[in-house]
C-alpha cells in the first residue's frame, strides 16, 4: 500500500470512529470511555488540535472541541452528558492521571 492510500484509510477510520461516538453512541459518556479505554471524545479533540498545531495551524482547545464535536461543549453537555456519581468520578481521577495528565 502506498503512503497516500494509507493516510486516506487512516483518515477514513478516524471519521468513522468520530461518527460512531458522535452519532451512533451518544449514550456512552466521556467519563465511561476514559475509565474503560483511557481516552474519550475530548482526548480525540486534543489529538486533533495537536496535529493541527504540529502543522503550524493555530488551534486552541475550544476550537478543536468544536471541530470534533460539531457543536460547542455547552451544546454537547446539554444534549448528551449525564451526571456522574462519586465512584465514576474517583475512577476518572485515576484514569486521567494515568492516561492524560502526564502526556500533555
Amino acid at each position: 500500500m502506498d503512503k497516500q492510500t494509507e493516510i486516506e484509510i487512516q483518515a477514513a477510520a478516524f471519521r468513522r470512529l468520530q461518527k460512531h461516538l458522535m452519532e451512533d453512541r451518544t449514550d456512552v459518556q466521556n467519563i465511561d470511555l476514559m475509565n474503560m479505554a483511557g481516552f474519550c471524545r475530548n482526548c480525540l479533540a486534543r489529538w486533533y488540535q495537536e496535529a493541527a498545531n504540529e502543522r503550524g495551524i493555530d488551534m486552541d482547545k475550544t476550537a478543536a472541541r468544536e471541530a470534533y464535536y460539531g457543536m460547542t461543549m455547552a451544546e454537547w453537555k446539554a444534549g448528551y452528558q449525564t451526571e456522574a456519581g462519586p465512584e465514576k468520578q474517583a475512577e476518572f481521577e485515576v484514569s486521567f492521571k494515568e492516561n492524560v495528565a502526564g502526556k500533555q
